[in-house]
Formats: C-alpha cells, structure tokens, sequence
C-alpha cells in the first residue's frame, strides 16, 4: 500500500469542504482529479471511506477513523516543512569540519568566533587531519584542502589560492648567512615534508629549472611542525602565505631567495560529497569562510 500526500490532501479537502467540487476549486485541481484520487484512496485501503449520495456526501465509520489519522499525517508534513524552512532562515544542526593542523590554526580557528556569532544554532566538530580522508568514513560534511584535488568523487569549491615562499628566521640568518643563490641551499639546514614528496620541490628559477628538490636535514609530517622548525631557527622552510604571512609580518620568518621564487599559488577549496543537496548550515559556513578570505591579502581569489 502506498497512500501519497495527494491522495491524503483530496480526502480531507472533500470533507472541509463538503462536496468534491468544492475540494476541486480548494485544491486548484479539476474535480474529475479529486474523485479518482478518492478512488484510488478507497482502493487501496480495500474499504469505503465516503457513502456518496445525489444530494451530499458522507463519511462512514472506516472514513472518520482514517480521516483522524490523516489530519495528523498532513499536519506532521506540514510541521516538517514549516522547520525546514525556519532552518533556511536560521540554519542549525552540528556542522562537522575537517582541516590539516595548520589551515585550522591559522585560517579556520580566528574566523569561528564571527561565525557562531552570525550563526548561533549551529554546532561545529572541527577535526584536524594532515593526511587526505574518506569524507563518509569520517562522516564529514566539509574539508578544506590546499593544494591538488585528487578525489573525483567529491565537488569542490574554489575559496583561494596562496602562493608559496622559502622563508627562514633572523635568528637562523644570523647564525648560517642568508643564501644568495639556489645552488647555495646545498650548505644550509632545510625544513622538507615526509610526504608528499611534491613538498620538498620548492618552487626557485635557477639554470636548469625552475623547481628544486631539497635535501632536508630535518623531516617533518605537518606544516605546523616544519613552521615551528623555522621559528626556533632550525632552518629555511617552505610554506604557505596563509602559514607564514603573519610571521613575515611581525619579523619572525623572513623570506630568502625572494628574486628566484617562482610564483607558485596553492589552490585552495572545500570539499564536499557530489550527490548532496548542501543543507543551509553548509551553504552559509562557505558563504561566510569565503567572504573572509576574500579580505585576507594572502588569498589570491584569481
């Protein structure tokens, strides 16, 4: 048995209104309509729900039981409508995030106070993860990832883009000198990635190419971790803007090999499942995070 909506709405609007044509005129169907959707109503249940005469109609027994429990279906749909357009209005729900360490530390978490004052039911689980995830396995609604896309089963958002630059410390310039040319890389301490190995090619013009494979004297698996290497002046590394810029800024890392760098901008998107219809709480954290960026001077829209 499978009653629909349509069926349920014609029944009642017959009795509120007391005849079919009535319903018919309610409804904005033809009046033909309503009667093979009672029809099909009585069919389907293997009972009579209204006695028809010339002059009116009436329920039997079997149609004021089933008429209760249709009132109550209608009106539950409607209440289910009614909140779903009142989350459009005022999105709600847990909205579940995931980031590498270093985009959630210095993008995502300085933004959060502003989006929960602008969206106040809705819940954020942020997650931190510096390694690709299963989206369903994690059971994510949303991650922010820099760099390539690899996974064709997700839509992707463009939010930005960061360019890319070897920056060390004072403190490291200081001790080791600042190099004054590719090549001179070969005498210093650099700060490379565990993996990808496509890290540890720094984006520098020099003879032969404008990439260059280091040799790292130290090996790390997170951004933050190599950032943090260079701060305490344990090499040059190679970062991000959305990492560094502030450090650059205050004079706590700064950039070398500057005339060499090859402009290189990291895309930046959020990720989501293709076959979803993005609910409201989704929609409003790109909107919002988007509209953040646009005024960050690190992010590159175009």
């Amino acid at each position: 048995m499978k009653t629909t909506l349509d069926e349920l709405q014609a029944f009642t609007a017959v009795i509120d209104t007391g005849s079919i044509s009535g319903a018919a005129v309610q409804l904005g169907q033809t009046a033909s309509g309503v009667s093979r959707a009672l029809a099909r109503l009585e069919a389907k249940l293997s009972t009579t729900l209204l006695r028809r005469t010339t002059r009116r109609l009436e329920l039997t027994e079997e149609g004021s039981t089933f008429l209760v429990q249709a009132r109550r279906i209608l009106e539950a749909v409607e209440e289910a409508e009614e909140q779903m357009s009142r989350r459009l209005q005022h999105p709600a729900g847990r909205l579940r995030i995931n980031a590498s360490a270093p985009f959630m530390l210095h993008v995502l978490v300085p933004l959060i106070g502003g989006f929960r004052e602008r969206y106040p039911e809705i819940e954020l689980e942020l997650h931190s993860s510096d390694q690709i995830i299963d989206l369903l396995e994690h059971r994510t609604d949303l991650a922010l990832r820099h760099g390539p896309l690899r996974d064709s089963t997700l839509r992707a958002r463009p939010l930005g883009r960061a360019r890319i630059r070897a920056v060390a410390s004072p403190d490291y310039i200081a001790r080791r000198g600042r190099p004054q040319q590719v090549e001179d890389l070969a005498r210093h301490s650099l700060i490379g990635f565990t993996q990808p190995e496509s890290l540890n090619h720094w984006p520098l013009r020099h003879p032969l190419g404008e990439s260059w494979l280091i040799v790292p004297s130290l090996w790390a698996s997170s951004g933050e971790t190599v950032r943090q290497l260079a701060l305490a002046g344990e090499g040059i590394a190679c970062l991000s803007d959305f990492m560094t810029a502030r450090d650059r800024a205050d004079g706590a890392l700064i950039e070398v090999l500057a005339e060499a760098n090859v402009e290189t901008l990291q895309p930046i998107h959020a990720v989501y499942y293709r076959n979803t219809t993005l609910a409201a709480r989704i929609t409003c954290f790109l909107d919002y995070l988007g509209e953040c960026l646009a005024q960050q001077a690190w992010a590159r829209l175009r």
